[in-house]
């Protein structure tokens, strides 16, 4: 039904936790989704093994290592035997409603993304457990908080889509906002999936990166990002979305908050009304956005 691939961090300390718990979340969905793992980092060739899932070590990396989203995708589209695929982060658990959501949509061309719930996870999860995922949701409604539209986890998109993605570092500011502007302006459907999908984000830092926190956020990679991506206007976000996605249903998205953002949007997919640009614009919001990691 649907391929999921991802390219992990480092196996060890907390984020081997996190990473474990997200791999084992996915592979309890039913129907089974194949999963393709990419990279070599320390720990994904053991749990490929052990999980009998798919590695792949040869992707295309930029001078810092990092790998290339372009590179990703087009290894998935062409490994994969669905339809439909996913590109999701590797600190994301997914429950059942997740593979509800995705039957929901029947449109030929369209990506579904949606907001995370952030919660704090230093434990492994017994996947095995009866009643596991009633037990995460209660804890996601007692101490989770609903991440701001800046920050998108997972792309479900059709087989094939996706042909023509700049060089962008994956798991650095601005790739997955050029995704959306990029699906926007071909007049394809992006469905924010948020009121329907409860996908749970395992906090952690970002230390595995040379300049910290600080680095991450503004260093060379993300400023490259941003550059590749045509700039900060292009920087759209789950807001942007032009879809709602719900248990009962898909539909137009109409809300005061929607209806801004498409007014937002409209300079940007259409150069002829860029002269509209600063009177929709908010200043400095995106960019601040970005620097505190939101």
């Amino acid at each position: 039904m649907l391929t999921i691939f991802t390219t992990p961090k480092s196996f060890s300390g907390h984020i081997r936790t996190i990473q474990t718990n997200a791999v084992l979340s996915w592979k309890a969905l039913q129907p089974s989704c194949d999963i393709i793992l990419f990279g070599d980092e320390e720990g994904t060739a053991e749990i490929s093994r052990k999980l009998g899932i798919k590695q792949v070590t040869e992707v295309e990396c930029n001078e810092y290592g990092t790998p290339i989203v372009s590179s990703m995708f087009k290894i998935a589209q062409d490994m994969a035997a669905d339809k439909l695929l996913c590109y999701i982060n590797a600190d994301i658990i997914l429950m059942s409603d997740f593979i509800t959501a995705v039957r929901q949509i029947e449109k030929e061309q369209f990506l579904m993304v949606g907001r995370r719930w952030d919660i704090d996870f230093d434990e492994l999860i017994d996947f095995q457990k009866p009643g596991w995922e009633e037990e995460l949701n209660s804890g996601v409604a007692r101490e989770g908080r609903l991440h701001g539209v800046t920050g998108i986890d997972y792309f479900i998109f059709p087989k094939g889509i996706y042909d023509s993605i700049p060089p962008l570092a994956v798991g650095r500011p601005g790739w997955d906002n050029w995704m959306i502007y990029h699906t926007r302006s071909r007049k394809i459907p992006v469905i924010d999936a948020t009121g329907a999908v409860t996908a749970v984000h395992q906090e952690h830092g970002h230390s595995d990166h040379p300049g910290g926190e600080e680095g991450f956020w503004q260093g060379p990679e993300a400023k490259r990002n941003i550059e590749l991506a045509g700039g900060i206007d292009h920087a759209f976000h789950i807001g942007f979305a032009d879809w709602t996605l719900s248990p009962q249903g898909l539909r137009p998205a109409r809300s005061c908050y929607s209806l801004y953002f498409k007014w937002r949007a409209l300079p940007v997919l259409h150069p002829g009304l860029r002269f509209l640009l600063p009177l929709v614009k908010l200043p400095g919001k995106i960019a601040a956005a970005f620097k505190r990691g939101r």
